[in-house]
């Protein structure tokens, strides 16, 4: 099964400040079929205007992460960390028992950004903040964990995350594929953050194409493949 969910059907949020657009239900938007997709239960596409952001407020138990698409988001948080993730670039926040934090767009020009909340699976947790880089060009035509719960992806490089779920991105030229498996018991949310792909599973159907920001949740689908319309980049969470 590929769903295909059309960026303009999105729920959304519209502040002289901030432009959301919310993949699930979330704040003022809520639609019951929308709560999330295995353990991922947030996706938010937003464009900050320059110089505004989030002030500082609370989370617990959540895995948040931060995909910055283009400009930059400078972060602070009441652990004592401080940073700035730049597009292309990924930060994750795993608030366990507690954090306040505030994310702002200082530069002068919006930033794009998709905002990944993912439920942990263990609460409480010792809360911790990290960003790390992800050179666009060293995911040219392959899948790269950027973030992950697993031993092997964490010593390759990726973010550690409390969940058995893996933040997965690619960028692909016209014409170029990757393919990814699926166990039965896990899912699959992709979203084209670039360009235009076509998503063809194994059951012969015809591939679903998927424009920039728009997504496709997949699930029971023992492998797909992801094929580029144009030059594109992908992010996709496979989770439980």
């Amino acid at each position: 099964m590929i769903e295909h969910r059309p960026f303009a059907k999105l729920g959304q949020m519209r502040l002289d400040w901030l432009d959301a657009n919310y993949h699930f239900s979330f704040a003022n938007y809520y639609d019951p079929a929308r709560m999330g997709w295995g353990a991922l239960r947030v996706w938010n596409d937003d464009v900050i205007a320059p110089e505004t952001g989030f002030p500082p407020h609370p989370h617990d138990n959540m895995e948040i992460i931060t995909y910055v698409r283009r400009g930059a988001l400078s972060h602070r948080d009441s652990m004592g960390n401080e940073g700035v993730t730049e597009a292309g670039d990924v930060q994750v926040m795993s608030a366990g028992r507690g954090v306040r934090h505030s994310e702002y767009n200082k530069g002068g020009e919006p930033t794009h950004s998709f905002q990944i909340w993912i439920q942990p699976s263990e609460a409480d947790g010792e809360p911790f903040w990290a960003n790390a880089k992800f050179p666009k060009d060293d995911r040219a035509g392959k899948l790269v964990v950027l973030a992950s719960g697993r031993d092997e992806d964490k010593a390759a490089g990726a973010l550690p995350i409390r969940q058995d779920a893996r933040l997965i991105a690619a960028t692909l030229q016209p014409g170029q594929s990757v393919t990814h498996t699926l166990p039965a018991s896990r899912g699959a949310y992709l979203v084209a953050a670039a360009g235009s792909v076509d998503v063809k599973g194994a059951n012969g159907a015809a591939p679903v194409t998927l424009a920039e920001r728009d997504a496709a949740a997949i699930a029971r689908e023992p492998e797909f493949t992801i094929t580029a319309r144009e030059a594109a980049e992908i992010v996709m969470v496979d989770t439980v």
